[in-house]
Protein backbone atom coordinates (compact mmCIF):
# COMPACT_ATOMS: atom_id res chain seq x y z
CA UNK A 1 0.00 0.00 0.00
CA UNK A 2 0.97 3.91 -0.01
CA UNK A 3 0.08 6.87 2.34
CA UNK A 4 -0.14 8.63 -0.51
CA UNK A 5 -3.89 7.76 -1.39
CA UNK A 6 -6.32 9.80 -3.01
CA UNK A 7 -10.18 10.05 -1.68
CA UNK A 8 -13.37 9.51 -3.44
CA UNK A 9 -16.08 11.82 -2.52
CA UNK A 10 -19.87 11.10 -3.79
CA UNK A 11 -22.86 13.30 -4.36
CA UNK A 12 -20.54 16.19 -3.13
CA UNK A 13 -23.68 18.25 -5.57
CA UNK A 14 -26.61 16.87 -7.70
CA UNK A 15 -24.62 14.69 -9.92
CA UNK A 16 -21.25 14.83 -8.85
CA UNK A 17 -18.99 12.85 -7.47
CA UNK A 18 -15.40 14.00 -6.45
CA UNK A 19 -12.14 12.00 -7.12
CA UNK A 20 -8.79 12.92 -5.98
CA UNK A 21 -5.92 11.25 -7.63
CA UNK A 22 -2.24 11.62 -5.64
CA UNK A 23 0.69 10.32 -7.91
CA UNK A 24 4.13 11.60 -7.65
CA UNK A 25 5.73 13.99 -10.38
CA UNK A 26 9.06 12.72 -10.95
CA UNK A 27 11.48 15.70 -10.52
CA UNK A 28 10.76 18.35 -8.42
CA UNK A 29 13.18 21.32 -7.27
CA UNK A 30 13.82 23.40 -4.28
CA UNK A 31 15.31 27.23 -4.71
CA UNK A 32 16.29 28.46 -1.04
CA UNK A 33 16.99 31.82 0.37
CA UNK A 34 19.99 32.62 2.66
CA UNK A 35 18.73 33.79 5.96
CA UNK A 36 17.19 29.58 7.01
CA UNK A 37 19.91 27.53 4.66
CA UNK A 38 18.99 24.44 7.25
CA UNK A 39 15.16 24.45 7.75
CA UNK A 40 14.01 25.90 4.47
CA UNK A 41 15.26 23.17 2.63
CA UNK A 42 13.90 20.66 5.19
CA UNK A 43 10.12 22.11 4.94
CA UNK A 44 10.97 20.91 0.65
CA UNK A 45 12.53 17.89 -0.11
CA UNK A 46 11.22 15.28 2.90
CA UNK A 47 7.74 16.32 2.14
CA UNK A 48 9.15 16.07 -1.75
CA UNK A 49 10.71 12.59 -1.45
CA UNK A 50 8.12 10.89 0.92
CA UNK A 51 5.50 11.42 -2.12
CA UNK A 52 7.63 9.86 -4.68
CA UNK A 53 9.40 12.01 -6.18
CA UNK A 54 13.28 12.90 -6.87
CA UNK A 55 14.23 16.32 -5.53
CA UNK A 56 17.04 19.10 -6.97
CA UNK A 57 18.12 21.38 -4.30
CA UNK A 58 19.36 24.89 -5.25
CA UNK A 59 20.80 26.65 -2.20
CA UNK A 60 21.47 30.49 -2.03
CA UNK A 61 25.02 31.08 -3.16
CA UNK A 62 25.61 32.94 0.02
CA UNK A 63 25.24 29.70 2.41
CA UNK A 64 25.60 26.22 0.54
CA UNK A 65 27.47 24.22 3.30
CA UNK A 66 24.71 23.69 4.92
CA UNK A 67 22.48 22.02 2.04
CA UNK A 68 25.46 20.41 1.54
CA UNK A 69 25.79 18.58 5.06
CA UNK A 70 21.80 17.73 4.71
CA UNK A 71 22.32 15.77 1.24
CA UNK A 72 25.85 14.20 3.00
CA UNK A 73 23.06 13.27 5.94
CA UNK A 74 20.84 11.40 3.28
CA UNK A 75 23.24 9.82 1.71
CA UNK A 76 22.61 6.35 3.53
CA UNK A 77 18.66 7.02 3.93
CA UNK A 78 17.94 7.45 0.09
CA UNK A 79 19.17 5.60 -3.28
CA UNK A 80 21.44 7.67 -5.01
CA UNK A 81 19.78 10.35 -7.36
CA UNK A 82 16.85 10.75 -4.82
CA UNK A 83 18.54 14.32 -3.22
CA UNK A 84 20.67 16.10 -5.94
CA UNK A 85 22.04 19.45 -5.03
CA UNK A 86 23.11 22.13 -7.90
CA UNK A 87 25.05 25.27 -6.93
CA UNK A 88 25.08 28.88 -8.53
CA UNK A 89 23.10 32.21 -9.32
CA UNK A 90 20.65 32.83 -11.87
CA UNK A 91 22.12 30.25 -14.51
CA UNK A 92 20.61 27.52 -11.96
CA UNK A 93 17.52 29.22 -11.24
CA UNK A 94 16.94 29.17 -15.15
CA UNK A 95 17.83 26.00 -15.63
CA UNK A 96 15.46 24.75 -12.89
CA UNK A 97 12.64 26.50 -15.08
CA UNK A 98 13.55 25.78 -17.96
CA UNK A 99 14.54 21.63 -17.58
CA UNK A 100 11.92 19.45 -19.38
CA UNK A 101 12.39 16.71 -16.57
CA UNK A 102 11.56 19.09 -14.05
CA UNK A 103 7.96 19.23 -13.19
CA UNK A 104 7.61 21.53 -9.85
CA UNK A 105 9.52 24.16 -8.01
CA UNK A 106 8.92 25.26 -4.74
CA UNK A 107 10.80 28.32 -4.20
CA UNK A 108 11.38 30.71 -0.47
CA UNK A 109 12.97 34.21 -0.68
CA UNK A 110 12.57 38.19 -2.02
CA UNK A 111 9.38 39.14 -4.06
CA UNK A 112 11.39 39.76 -6.91
CA UNK A 113 13.20 36.36 -7.86
CA UNK A 114 9.87 34.64 -6.74
CA UNK A 115 8.22 36.32 -9.37
CA UNK A 116 10.50 35.90 -11.93
CA UNK A 117 10.65 32.06 -10.75
CA UNK A 118 7.00 31.67 -11.05
CA UNK A 119 6.52 33.86 -14.12
CA UNK A 120 9.42 31.55 -16.16
CA UNK A 121 8.90 28.51 -14.87
CA UNK A 122 4.99 28.55 -15.57
CA UNK A 123 5.54 29.45 -19.01
CA UNK A 124 7.36 25.91 -18.96
CA UNK A 125 4.17 24.30 -17.98
CA UNK A 126 5.76 23.30 -14.12
CA UNK A 127 3.80 23.72 -11.14
CA UNK A 128 5.50 27.06 -8.92
CA UNK A 129 4.44 27.56 -5.56
CA UNK A 130 6.34 30.87 -4.66
CA UNK A 131 6.70 31.94 -0.81
CA UNK A 132 7.84 35.69 -1.15
CA UNK A 133 8.49 38.42 1.07
CA UNK A 134 7.96 36.32 4.28
CA UNK A 135 6.36 38.13 6.91
CA UNK A 136 5.59 37.29 10.86
CA UNK A 137 1.87 37.47 10.76
CA UNK A 138 0.35 36.50 13.73
CA UNK A 139 -2.68 37.00 15.67
CA UNK A 140 -2.52 37.83 19.71
CA UNK A 141 -5.83 36.90 21.16
CA UNK A 142 -7.54 38.94 24.15
CA UNK A 143 -6.39 36.41 26.88
CA UNK A 144 -2.63 36.33 25.82
CA UNK A 145 0.00 38.12 27.83
CA UNK A 146 1.10 40.63 25.75
CA UNK A 147 4.28 41.32 26.41
CA UNK A 148 5.72 37.55 26.50
CA UNK A 149 3.99 37.57 23.27
CA UNK A 150 5.25 40.48 21.70
CA UNK A 151 8.97 39.32 22.71
CA UNK A 152 8.42 36.05 20.69
CA UNK A 153 6.94 38.03 17.89
CA UNK A 154 10.10 40.00 17.79
CA UNK A 155 12.15 37.05 18.10
CA UNK A 156 10.61 35.19 15.21
CA UNK A 157 10.74 38.15 12.92
CA UNK A 158 14.67 39.13 14.18
CA UNK A 159 16.45 36.08 15.47
CA UNK A 160 17.98 35.20 12.34
CA UNK A 161 18.89 38.56 11.13
CA UNK A 162 22.40 38.50 12.05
Amino acid sequence: GTMIMGETVEGISSGIDLYSYRQSLGVTAGICPFNFPGMIPLWMFPISVVCGNTFLLKPSEKVPSASMELAEMTKDIFPKGVLNVIHGGKEAVDFICDAPPVRAISFVGANSAGEYIHERGSKNDKRVQSNMGAKNHAVILPDAHMNRSLDQLVGAAFGASG
